[in-house]
């Protein structure tokens, strides 16, 4: 079940990258980084077939993933580059969203933000440069993805003004890559957040019972006295995913409606039942 969710994040995410790249930027010239950047670039100066140069670069990228990510995630990263050529084809077809390069940076730049950042948190990739974030991310885990990406994809366009004599077209990538690293981090970001519940009630016992029977989440019990009161109490403490407070909420108050709840926001978990996003 979770494979399958894993690829089917990964195919949506493809898709949105496909037409990010198919209606918004290839239509209005809008220069953007990646394999194709590179090639480029190393096609002017070394007069190699653009079509072995970029061939190349990907197998290296691959084997670089591969040593450092490993197989699973090079499985996935293949499936990304098949379904990303696809959709690519297909949305080929689609006559473009619009001729407007400052409204194609912007919403070609926001979807193809999703689409890439909805792959990366499946763990693959789109190939290209996002395995070479990743690889970054490896030896910089304090560094958010989308801005590794960004500093490699921001040097390719930045050589590519060398390339391309039309300064517009760089001008207006660099806004897309902007607002697209700022939507993958924010996507990823979100993704972290979670909930912690602090929970005040005589019927702790109780309460912890129904969350650990109902929900797939602990809950630690810490004895407590109350500072005006003098009363002995229990707070439970329990950490969870944003979508399950309603609940979680609910399940306490059928058994103690006085019960003192307090929720916390947690920009990151990690352990049992909880998975970093990068």
């Amino acid at each position: 079940m979770k494979k399958a969710k894993s690829i089917a994040v990964t195919i949506t995410g493809t898709m949105l990258t496909g037409m990010a790249i198919s209606i918004f930027l290839e239509p209005n010239d809008i220069v953007s980084g990646g394999v194709s950047g590179i090639a480029i670039l190393l096609h002017t100066f070394l007069k190699i077939p653009l079509s072995l140069l970029f061939a190349a670069i990907n197998i290296l990228l691959l084997f670089i993933g591969l040593k450092i990510l490993g197989k699973e995630f090079i499985v996935k990263t293949l499936l990304g580059i098949g379904m990303i050529s696809l959709f690519v084809q297909i949305f080929s077809y689609v006559p473009p969203f619009t001729n407007n390069s400052v409204i194609a940076s912007i919403f070609g730049g926001c979807i193809y933000g999703l689409g890439i950042g909805m792959a990366l948190a499946a763990g693959a990739s789109t190939g290209g440069t996002d395995i070479l974030g990743r690889v970054l991310q490896h030896f910089l885990p304090a560094f958010p993805i989308g801005r590794l990406i960004m500093v490699v994809d921001g040097a390719i366009v930045l050589c590519s003004i060398f390339v391309f004599p039309n300064a517009d077209s760089v001008f207006f990538g660099l806004i897309a890559m902007a607002i697209s690293t700022f939507t993958i981090d924010y996507l990823i970001s979100t993704m972290n957040v979670s909930r912690i519940a602090f929970v005040i009630s005589e019927k702790g016992k109780e309460i912890s019972n129904k969350i650990i029977n109902t929900s797939p989440r602990g809950v630690t019990m810490i004895d407590a006295i109350g500072g005006y009161t003098d009363e002995r109490k229990k707070l439970l403490f329990c950490a969870m995913k944003k979508k399950e407070t309603p609940g979680f909420q609910k399940k306490i108050e059928e058994i103690d409606p006085n019960a003192f709840i307090v929720f916390a926001e947690a920009q990151q978990i990690l352990g049992n039942g909880f998975y970093i996003y990068r």
